[in-house]
């Protein structure tokens, strides 16, 4: 019996020949990922532990992305104690404020994540390397674990396949593909069968997806426990990696004969624009159900819709346009690299003057920071992650819709939910 992707990397990674769903194995990553809101709380416990050391610093990479502003002392207590801790521990791969950007983003932009990479990461949305056809798996807490022995314990998962068929529509987006999976796998939904310890595998009709629609579509299911999503890479997205990559890679793809633990069938062709409604990105209904809602915050950004397509998107809609009275929109470039190429390409000005704030390079509100909050009964539409109650450190009585790229841009001209096709 053949092997999946995710189950080849994971024998790689484990030194192993074969590995079958259910093996505890303790795979060695090609790097471990630690966002700054986990960097000193890390050091504080392995040196009350006593241990002064991490395993392999070459591995480690630091990054500050949720907190690239810091709005109060704690966080900037917090963020400089993170640079001693990459001093003492001889962490040379530090991406501070200004140096990166999302943490799930850059490394791909970067050649550090390519195809077939294997790493841990302490926060969950790693599953968007599944969009360059890599595997991170969040471990939590457990990454001191893995700082101190490099490793941790590790279930082999199953693994889903989705298959996508057809072509999406003009206006429609791989978001909103993801907002419709999420949606049916919710409470056990197409197989009635629990995500937990299950990886997604995309398939099928993949060759009209980009890096970024790639991204797109492993970020809802995250919100439905998936434990990771792998799409497999394209001959376009492997030239991609080869242009950026600093080490040699081995596109990783399921044998014929793989055993899948279920398949899920997707007819794209029809798909609505979709609206995730508050709650869950899972809360998905068709555009239609929804359009002319009013809304007064927008934004755009997040690991699930912070890449460059997805600003080049956003500014072909608001070019020569404005936004609606009342309406405060934000954008955050998912990289530093795509916050040059905003002022370099002409994208800076078409945004600054439909009067849209530009945040810098990270996770933005996503991560709820104070940055953009929002009042009582009052409605954003954004690209954000997740969207339940008060995410954007708000009042928890706004509602949070979540769109496509080109759906909240339309909507922010509008200032009410837009189907995106009434304005290309």
């Amino acid at each position: 019996m053949g092997m999946t992707a995710v189950e080849k990397i994971l024998a790689r990674a484990s030194g192993k020949d074969t590995v079958k769903p259910g093996d505890i194995i303790y795979p060695k990553p090609d790097f471990i990922l630690v966002h700054d809101g986990l960097v000193s709380p890390s050091k504080e416990q392995l040196d009350n532990l006593g241990i002064t050391r991490v395993h392999d610093p070459d591995k480690l990479i630091f990054v500050t992305d949720h907190e690239v502003i810091q709005l109060s002392e704690r966080s900037i207590e917090r963020i400089q104690k993170n640079r001693e801790a990459a001093k003492a521990w001889g962490v040379k791969r530090f991406y501070d404020a200004g140096q990166g950007g999302h943490g799930h983003l850059f490394p791909m932009e970067r050649g550090i994540v390519t195809p077939g990479t294997f790493y841990f990461d302490n926060d969950r949305h790693c599953t968007s390397v599944g969009g360059i056809g890599a595997i991170g798996f969040r471990v939590g807490a457990e990454i001191i674990t893995v700082l101190a022995t490099g490793t941790v314990w590790t279930k082999v998962p199953s693994t889903l396949r989705v298959s996508l068929k057809g072509t999406l529509p003009k206006g429609v987006y791989a978001r909103d593909i993801g907002f419709y999976l999420a949606s049916g796998l919710k409470d056990g939904g197409f197989l009635q069968a629990e995500m937990d310890y299950r990886v997604l595998e995309f398939a099928g009709d993949l060759e009209q997806f980009s890096l970024s629609e790639r991204v797109a579509l492993t970020n809802s299911p995250t919100e439905v426990r998936a434990y990771a999503v792998f799409v497999p890479p394209s001959e376009e997205i492997i030239a991609y990696a080869e242009e950026r990559a600093e080490h040699p890679f081995e596109p990783v793809y399921s044998d014929k004969d793989a055993e899948f633990d279920g398949d899920i069938e997707i007819n794209i062709s029809g798909l609505e624009p979709q609206i995730a409604v508050t709650g869950s990105p899972a809360n998905s209904v068709n555009l239609s159900e929804v359009a002319g809602t009013p809304i007064q915050h927008a934004f755009i950004g997040s690991c699930g819709s912070g890449m460059w397509d997805d600003l080049v998107t956003a500014a072909k809609l608001l070019e020569g346009k404005h936004l609606a009275p009342g309406v405060r929109m934000f954008v955050v470039p998912g990289t530093e690299d795509s916050l040059k190429r905003l002022t370099a390409e002409g994208l800076m000005g078409i945004l600054l003057d439909a009067g849209v704030f530009v945040l810098p390079a990270g996770c933005g509100l996503c991560s709820s920071n104070p940055l953009g909050p929002l009042q009582d009964g009052e409605a954003s539409i954004s690209t954000a992650s997740a969207n339940e109650r008060g995410r954007f450190r708000g009042s928890r009585d706004a509602d949070m819709y979540l769109g496509s790229p080109a759906t909240v841009a339309a909507s922010a001209i509008n200032g009410k939910i837009t189907d995106p096709r009434d304005l290309l």
